[in-house]
């Protein structure tokens, strides 16, 4: 390889006789490329240039490389040279893709300190590469001692021409403010958050939380570290334009026009991703948008007489509370308060004294940014006062209104109905809000699938003959057998409510699994009968009108929509229509019933066929 200029410099100013010293003088060091990939199509955007040493010696990895550097103080020479030569050999090469280089931002600032941007972008074009094409790849985030001074330097090499990336962020080492400020067109994600994404639900939300940040920035993002098929599935469903992983490609000593064959299949296949779920139940939410009430207070010095005419100028009031210096101290009621005001003589006699004879020193305190559970107690303990006197709201501990019983019973139910739309409190599986947008992802996707809506046979009965603890433990029986015979790569199970749950098959032999669901069932609920009902196979029970009669053992039936990949549907539709399979499938012994979705070539809703 031609030694260009730069290089030549290098050797002649190092004197050191450490092994990378060695390396830079004898110009040892050689670059390796890994693909950058489209992960909407599977394209080769662009590719990495990894600096390696002598195939065979310690010094070969990188890590080993960079150890020396810091032991020989060669940071800079080292960085310079690898840039260098990274550069010179794409250009040898006449690669016309995107090439990537890492360099730290420390040596990015002396660079161009030292060489200044016309002669950075003479030498760029000597080496045969368009700063257009070149990507700066800033790492060690951690040693930006001076941000100011780097977004300096950054815009004047922008004008040059040449982008910027961050990598590894989410490392430990990262800025946001980094990223805010010099607002690089590309940042990396590091493998940590895409690493078994497809496993882990928190790692998900994370990539999600960072494409909004993106969006905000105009910055494109790349998932680093992807080793498995699964992760790619998911990246490439989140919407993460780029990727860089093994599975894609491995380092190599030339730029490659493809990615590895598997990767390519899968970004062909239309089958979209099960994004992970969290195991544990999600949070309630909190108490902000309960109603309040801006009442006014008194405080500890008011007298009877003017509590009284806040009373009757606030006529709507329950109660009024005590504030001292912001802080809430006891709440009045104004029915007890009106009581003994109206008595006689008490105005002459107390009309004057502090209002605090009548006050309830232990009120109950609700902060506006507390969890519903924590609440749950208030509404089922001993002491009900809270009836009467109704609640005081604080934000940050201070006085800001009051609530009513009723508005916090109905905060409560409200939020947890809200809660259960995304997850069912008693299986943790997917509620109404993901099964909806899953639906619509299959549909987006333009991929075929089979929706199918799962119901039990004679659960009532059941329930009211062993209790509801049984019951539960009967849907819960349900979820963990939908679950085991489900692939959770490609299936998706939701809990719609009491006993309906909702699976959205990518499987093809989605068949054989709702008949091995149906059987499993059968098997396992008649053992949760007594002795009596499991010989009888049923037991005696009321019905929905109060008639006494013989309901069988619990079985399940499912209705399934065969969705093509041609249907005009929206995600109601489909839920609807197989809802509409399991009505049918009550009256069939096998358990199983399939409606098909006939092909249409017109906008509407796609008309029903029953399956042969």
């Amino acid at each position: 390889m031609q030694q260009h200029p730069l290089t030549r410099l290098s050797r002649r100013a190092l004197r050191g006789e450490g092994p990378l010293a060695r390396l830079l003088q004898a110009v040892a060091l050689s670059p390796v490329y890994q693909p950058i990939a489209v992960l909407a199509s599977g394209a080769v955007f662009a590719h990495e240039a990894l600096i390696r040493g002598p195939q065979g010696s310690p010094m070969h990895a990188p890590a080993a490389l960079l150890k020396a550097a810091a032991q020989e103080h060669l940071d800079f020479e080292f960085e310079s040279v690898s840039a260098l030569a990274a550069i010179y050999q794409t250009g040898v090469l006449r690669d016309p893709g995107r090439l990537f280089v890492n360099i730290s931002a420390r040596v990015l600032v002396q660079v161009l300190r030292s060489c200044g941007r016309d002669a950075l972008l003479d030498l760029v074009h000597a080496l045969g590469v368009l700063p257009r094409m070149l990507v700066l790849e800033i790492t060690e985030h951690e040693r930006v001692a001076d941000m100011d001074r780097l977004a300096r330097v950054v815009e004047v090499i922008r004008t040059a021409g040449v982008s910027l990336a961050l990598d590894d962020f989410g490392d430990g080492r990262s800025s946001l403010r980094l990223w805010s400020q010099i607002k690089p067109e590309f940042v990396k994600i590091d493998k940590y958050f895409t690493k078994d994404i497809s496993l882990h639900a928190d790692k998900l939300k994370t990539i999600q939380a960072l494409q909004q940040i993106a969006t905000t920035f105009q910055t494109a993002l790349i998932a680093e570290g992807i080793e498995t098929l699964d992760d790619l599935r998911v990246l490439r469903d989140l919407g993460i334009p780029y990727g860089q992983g093994y599975l894609l490609g491995r380092p190599a000593p030339d730029p490659v026009l493809t990615i590895a064959q598997q990767a390519t299949e899968l970004l062909k296949d239309r089958r979209v991703s099960v994004f992970p779920e969290l195991v544990r139940a999600p949070q309630r939410g909190h108490l902000r948008p309960m109603a309040l009430m801006h009442a006014p207070c008194a405080g500890i010095a008011t007298s009877n007489d003017e509590l009284a005419d806040i009373f009757l100028r606030e006529k709507h009031l329950h109660a009024i509370a005590v504030v001292d210096a912001q802080r809430p101290v006891a709440i009045i009621n104004r029915s007890q308060f009106m009581n003994d005001y109206s008595k006689l003589y008490f105005r002459e006699i107390w009309g004057r004294k502090s209002c605090m004879m009548h006050a309830n020193d232990q009120p109950r305190l609700i902060e506006r940014d507390h969890n519903v559970d924590e609440l749950i107690g208030i509404l089922t303990s001993e002491d009900q006062r809270y009836l009467a006197d109704g609640f005081i709201v604080t934000e940050n501990g201070r006085y800001a209104g009051l609530a009513t019983a009723d508005q916090l019973v109905r905060s409560v139910t409200e939020t947890r109905i809200e809660a259960a739309r995304h997850a069912n409190p008693l299986t943790f599986l997917p509620g109404n809000v993901p099964i909806s947008q899953h639906i619509e992802r299959l549909l987006a996707s333009g991929g075929e699938f089979v929706a199918c809506y799962a119901d039990l046979n004679h659960f009532k009965p059941f329930n009211d003959q062993y209790g509801y603890w049984r019951g539960d433990e009967m849907i819960r029986l349900l979820a963990g057998i939908v679950l085991s015979h489900c692939d959770t790569q490609r299936d998706f199970v939701g809990h719609v409510g009491g006993d309906d749950f909702i699976m959205l098959f990518q499987s093809r032999d989605w068949r054989r699994r709702c008949d091995a669901i149906v059987s499993e069932l059968a098997a396992r609920a008649r053992q949760m009968f007594d002795d009596t009902a499991r010989a009888r196979v049923g037991i005696e029970a009321e019905d929905r009108h109060g008639v006494v009669r013989f309901f069988p053992c619990t079985t399940l039936s499912i209705g399934a929509v065969m969705v093509p990949s041609d249907a005009v549907l929206r995600a109601e539709d489909v839920a609807t229509r197989a809802a509409l399979a399991k009505h049918h499938a009550k009256s069939d012994p096998s358990g199983l019933w399939v409606l098909d979705v006939a092909p249409v070539a017109r906008p509407g809703v796609a008309p029903l066929r029953v399956a042969a």
